[in-house]
């Protein structure tokens, strides 16, 4: 009979504390009542994000973050991130998203759910003219910066073969300034970032040598946010048709966005 009691007890024990448990907060219902969009951007990423001659944030994320703040109609509240705490940020609820350049790959979606792909994005070693880099193997021998967490980084180190030399640094600017200087061979990160190298240091323009990975950006959203994540996927959706994701595109990435993005 005493056994029996206790079950009871622990049973009805249970059952109060789930009842008692608070339900998951609504992140779209948050921002609307808060006002404000709080998204993370990169601030050493061009054209993706950088700070203009005026000390103001612009790039292709920076205005995507203030069309999706316009159409949700609250303000717009930026938080500079780097490739390593960007994700961070999102899941200890810094910010609402995160807006910077952000690839998808099977450990992140663990983490965090993905809109749809609003811009176009390739990853690849790249290196000077000259450079005889055919294939894989060609890489022995040879060092290659690459931002430390990065999606280049995992896809880099996948392939390399031994024999090639990985050398992380913990922002993107470093990672850039190595190849600039002559440290390193090799750089291996997106497209987009190639033209800016090039306008930097037209005596080391980098060619692309190796393409790792056709990686296309999204926007980054907290687990278990559908109402958040299909608002964010309708003003994409609606942005694709009405021009204005082709314009971000043509301004900032200086290409026409693909038909199957």
């Amino acid at each position: 009979m005493p056994t029996r009691f206790s079950a009871l007890l622990c049973t009805l024990f249970a059952s109060l504390m789930l009842s008692q448990a608070p339900a998951q907060a609504n992140a779209l219902d948050d921002v609307l009542a808060r006002g404000t969009l709080k998204v993370a951007v990169p601030q050493d990423f061009p054209p993706f994000g950088s700070i203009g001659p005026d000390m103001q944030p612009r790039g292709l994320d920076i205005d995507t973050a203030r069309l999706l703040a316009e159409q949700l109609k609250v303000k717009l509240e930026l938080t500079p991130v780097n490739s390593t705490n960007r994700i961070p940020f999102l899941t200890t609820g810094k910010v609402d998203l995160v807006i910077s350049s952000l690839g998808k790959n099977p450990e992140r979606e663990k983490v965090i759910d993905f809109s749809k792909a609003y811009a176009p994005f390739y990853l690849a070693v790249f290196g000077p003219p000259e450079a005889a880099i055919a294939n894989l193997d060609a890489l022995k021998g040879k060092t290659i910066s690459v931002t430390r967490g990065a999606i280049e980084d995992i896809e880099l180190t996948a392939v390399a073969p031994q024999g090639a030399t990985i050398k992380r640094f913990e922002d993107n600017n470093s990672t850039i300034a190595a190849y600039l200087a002559g440290q390193v061979d090799l750089i291996a990160s997106g497209n987009v970032v190639m033209v800016a190298i090039s306008q930097r240091n037209p005596k080391r323009i980098p060619v692309m040598k190796i393409k790792l990975k056709d990686s296309p950006v999204y926007v980054g959203v907290n687990k278990n946010q559908p109402e958040l994540l299909d608002k964010i996927n309708q003003i994409l959706t609606a942005a694709k048709a009405d021009g204005a994701l082709e314009k971000n595109a043509q301004q900032w990435l200086k290409e026409p966005l693909p038909a199957d993005l």
